[in-house]
């Protein structure tokens, strides 16, 4: 994984793991990998992967079984979509429409684009 300079490495673990769960790589209640495989798997220091799980812990995204590991809580899933909904309307959109103002994009210029995604 390429990590950017402009967030904590831990917290872009953390974020790619949402990532996997949001995409169903790991669904309510699965095993993610352990720490120590997680670590080895983006080459990063155990300590930062120990930090990146106990981020998604406190906030209710995985939970650990002792002697077992950690598994993805029920409904972990929507609630991360819920945060990050949040989190594109109140960030990512006011300057999507700053810039489609200053560069006189239309809603219908958008629409054009989304359905040639599809």
């Amino acid at each position: 994984m390429n990590f950017s300079n402009d967030k904590a490495i831990y917290l872009q673990m953390a974020n790619r793991l949402c990532d996997e769960i949001v995409a169903g790589t790991y669904k309510d209640d699965d095993r993610i990998p352990s720490v120590r495989e997680y670590a080895v798997m983006l080459q990063v220091n155990t300590n930062t992967a120990v930090k990146a799980y106990d981020q998604l812990a406190r906030d209710g995204i995985i939970y650990n079984k002792r002697g077992l590991g950690y598994f993805v809580t029920a409904g972990a899933a929507r609630e991360i979509k819920k945060a990050r909904k949040r989190e594109f309307m109140k960030q990512t959109l006011p300057e999507l429409f700053r810039q489609m103002r200053l560069l006189d994009i239309t809603i219908d210029d958008v629409n054009a684009e989304w359905n040639k995604s599809e």
